[in-house]
Formats: structure tokens, C-alpha cells, sequence
């Protein structure tokens, strides 16, 4: 595959992430976003090197001011803020989640399994720095950062293999992994 490609593929998943991240439901010091889903679609499409990388570029563009996280909300203060540790956890989720769909492609189950792997990681990152930043105890990070999201994760999972395999069966080959 040729380097243009490879920049073309990793721009756009990272324009996705850009689209879906600032989609978010405010119900606590986490609100409930579409970024994670994005995160899975990027792994799914890209492979999980390209998806990686395209959570950082998301990351740096959000860092720098643009309007790309939660909220339509950007810069450093997010990033150091709350939400930072999920935020940081995105990259997690990728590596993990992509390592799994792209030697399980023919295993759903492997790949879900992955997906909730990254998923736990990014949990942990993420409640970490919540309970870090915040004040609270692990468990009440927990209760506020994680609880209410699992349903929807696993929701987002399953839209992402879905869409993933249906978005990689009309793309070429290359695509995929």
C-alpha cells in the first residue's frame, strides 16, 4: 500500500473520530459520547496501527483548541481535565481492540472479547485519573466513570462490528487490515 493511501485512510478515520467525538450526552463528570465508537471503526477500517495513530492525530487536534472533544469542547484543560484519563484510554482501546480484529477477523467472538479488553483498559485509565483528578474515592470514579457506561459500550461494540464488517466487505481489501 502506498504511503498516500495509508495518509488518506489515517486522515479520514481521524476526521470521523473529529465528527463523532463531540457528540456527547451530559450526565455527570463523564459524559456518555460517540467516540468510543468511532475508536472501534478506525481499528475496524484501518487496521489497529492506523486506528492508533488516528486517535492521536484526534487527540492533538483536540488538544490544540479545535472543538473535537465531548461536548464540542477542545484544548489542553480537557485533556488535563476529568475526562482526561478516558481520553488517553482511546489509544488503549485501539491497540487492544485492533490487535483482535485484525488476527480474529473471522472470529466475532475474539474480536468482541477485544474489544471488551480494550474497553477495560480504558476504564481503568480512565477512572484512575477521574478519582485522581476529582477527588473521589476509586469507587466513587467507578460509579460516576464506568457504571453507567457499559450498556452503551457494548452497544457501540456490537454497532462497530456490524458497521466495521459491512464498511470493510464495500471497501477494497486493503482496507481492512
Amino acid at each position: 500500500m502506498n504511503k498516500t493511501r495509508m495518509m488518506t485512510e489515517t486522515a479520514l478515520m481521524s476526521a470521523v473520530l473529529c465528527i463523532l467525538g463531540p457528540l456527547a450526552i451530559p450526565i455527570g463528570p463523564v459524559p456518555i459520547s460517540l467516540a468510543t465508537l468511532g475508536v472501534l471503526l478506525a481499528t475496524y477500517v484501518t487496521g489497529p496501527l492506523k486506528g492508533t495513530i488516528s486517535c492521536l492525530i484526534y487527540l492533538a487536534v483536540g488538544t490544540v483548541g479545535l472543538p473535537v472533544f465531548s461536548g464540542f469542547q477542545g484544548g489542553f484543560a480537557k485533556l488535563a481535565g476529568p475526562t482526561g484519563g478516558y481520553l488517553l484510554g482511546y489509544l488503549f482501546l485501539a491497540l487492544i481492540s485492533g490487535w483482535f480484529i485484525h488476527n480474529f477477523y473471522d472470529k466475532i467472538w475474539m474480536q468482541f472479547i477485544g474489544m471488551c479488553l480494550g474497553t477495560v483498559v480504558l476504564y481503568a485509565i480512565g477512572t484512575l485519573w477521574l478519582a485522581h483528578v476529582a477527588g473521589l474515592t476509586f469507587v466513587e470514579a467507578l460509579a460516576a466513570g464506568v457504571l453507567p457506561f457499559i450498556p452503551g459500550d457494548i452497544v457501540k461494540m456490537i454497532v462497530a462490528m456490524v458497521l466495521g464488517r459491512t464498511l470493510n466487505k464495500r471497501l477494497s481489501p486493503s482496507l481492512s487490515r
